[in-house]
């Protein structure tokens, strides 16, 4: 099922992958106290048109919220995936953070 999926954390890349067949997908973070910045989004067009865009950043966010630390989207993508979704993940935001 497209719903699960496995999302691996390449901590030496930083970034989360998501792969599927011979695609792969990517959102880089860089780590600042307990805060995680979503700073680059990378997928394939074939994995955008099956539909995985909005099922990778959900996993992502959960394994966020999962770790108990805050995240700051600064990729516009993800940002927009988040005010889409605000009521759902606005707890993952610091303090004074708004989208």
């Amino acid at each position: 099922m497209i719903e699960d999926v496995e999302i691996t954390d390449n901590e030496f890349l930083r970034q989360f992958e998501l792969e599927v067949g011979d695609n792969m997908a990517r959102i880089e973070y860089a780590l600042q106290d307990r805060k995680i910045f979503l700073t680059k989004y990378e997928m394939p067009d074939d994995m955008e048109d099956q539909g995985f865009r909005d099922i990778f950043i959900k996993a992502v966010f959960e394994e966020v919220r999962n770790r108990g630390i805050s995240l700051v989207p600064t990729n516009p993508i993800i940002k927009g995936f988040l005010r889409k979704n605000r009521r759902k993940y606005k707890d993952l935001l610091p303090v004074g953070i708004s989208i």
